[in-house]
């Protein structure tokens, strides 16, 4: 009975155990994990507001404001003044009569193979009709001209034949007082600046873009400058880009007032104020810049007409200048011929005269239009502009 008794006891005491276990581990699964621990953060110092010292004020001796020395007003206050302005340094341009000296030599040197040919071929023994024939191409290939060409080889033809013998020295005098037949010495070649009546002389310069006309334009203004005289340039090239500003240039290294108005603006209306400031400053030449046009253009030939037309209503104009390239051969002939239908050509200036045999074209440009050849452009230099001497020019083609 006893041991009976015992082992119930012990099965009560087991089962006891048994379920403590399984109720404590049920408690420790439903617990939640404990919250975590925060960091302690340290707060950043407050920003300084307006008023705040930027640091702990330190003990420093002050002044009152009847210790402080003011200024009594007597010492002067330096003021900066503004940079001045760049003022283009005024060029003092070469004197005409030097400057003919310089191109002459110049232009002896680049154009004398015309009259080395000629004297060459003139000095055979025998000149027979392919002799001659030699002689016409030489000169036709020099933009002399059929006619001229002609009237040239026939002069030369009956007075060779007169002479019989001929010396170099001889056959150069021929072929200087046939050339200089042709390219005529009884014209007047002054550029009309001065008219008597009245001041300023008007200038108009024309031609096709590319001859150099601006530039012509600005090498005439330090000849009448070199000359004495005050200038005026009218810039009524207003289509192409710049041309003002090239224009503007040109008058700013020796003096000249330059009057120009807005690209792509009205070329008459600036004409017509160049003519009236030149008059209101007292000047003695307003040189007019017109726009290049070309020569197939109706429109802009007609609008050179205005610009003409515009200028005669304050003043009537002493000199219209036609720029033509000595290069462009038969073409500047068909040119010149237009612009002569347009505007009433006083004067031809022909540029790029140096570096070519093409100096016939001084004679064929004068028979086209009936008017002389009153200046030449022998190079790029300022000064390379000069009054044409139809007896330095012929010296220079057949060589002294």
């Amino acid at each position: 009975m006893e041991t009976v008794i015992l082992a119930v006891v012990i099965a009560v005491v087991v089962l006891g155990a048994l379920g403590g276990l399984v109720v404590g581990s049920r408690r420790k699964k439903s617990l939640p994990p404990p919250p975590p621990v925060a960091p302690d953060i340290t707060a950043p110092p407050a920003e300084p507001h307006v008023g705040d010292e930027a640091e702990t004020p330190r003990d420093e001796p002050r002044r009152t404001i009847e210790e402080v020395d003011l200024p009594d007003g007597s010492a002067p206050v330096a003021v900066e003044e503004p940079p001045a302005l760049e003022v283009p340094e005024i060029e003092v341009p070469e004197p005409t009569a030097g400057r003919l000296v310089r191109l002459r030599a110049r232009l002896s040197r680049s154009q004398n193979a015309l009259g080395k040919g000629l004297l060459a071929l003139l000095s055979r023994e025998h000149l027979d009709d392919d002799t001659w024939e030699e002689i016409e191409d030489i000169l036709l290939t020099a933009d002399v001209g059929v006619a001229p060409t002609q009237e040239l080889v026939d002069g030369l033809r009956e007075r060779v034949k007169v002479l019989g013998t001929r010396t170099p020295e001889e056959l150069r005098g021929l072929l200087k007082e046939e050339l200089l037949k042709l390219v005529g010495t009884d014209v007047d070649r002054t550029v009309k600046t001065e008219p008597e009546d009245r001041k300023p002389g008007i200038v108009m310069v024309v031609g096709v873009n590319g001859t150099g006309k601006t530039t012509t334009t600005g090498k005439l203004a330090r000849v009448l400058v070199a000359d004495g005289n005050s200038v005026v340039l009218g810039a009524a090239d207003t289509f192409r880009a710049a041309a003002a500003d090239q224009l503007q240039t040109w008058g700013e290294r020796v003096g000249a007032h330059t009057v120009r108005g807005p690209e792509g603006g009205d070329p008459a209306s600036v004409a017509f104020d160049a003519v009236k400031e030149g008059k209101e400053l007292g000047s003695d030449v307003v040189l007019i810049d017109t726009a290049g046009r070309l020569h197939t253009k109706t429109g802009l030939m007609d609008e050179l007409g205005k610009v003409k037309r515009v200028v005669e209503k304050q003043a009537p104009l002493d000199e219209i200048l036609l720029v033509l390239d000595a290069t462009t051969g038969q073409n500047g002939l068909v040119q010149a011929r237009v612009f002569a239908e347009v505007v009433d050509i006083t004067g031809i200036v022909l540029t790029k005269l140096d570096g070519t045999a093409k100096g016939g074209i001084v004679v064929a440009v004068q028979r086209e239009l009936g008017v002389p050849v009153k200046l030449i452009g022998l190079g790029e230099g300022a000064d390379d502009l000069a009054p044409f001497e139809p007896e330095a020019f012929v010296d220079a083609l057949i060589g002294e």
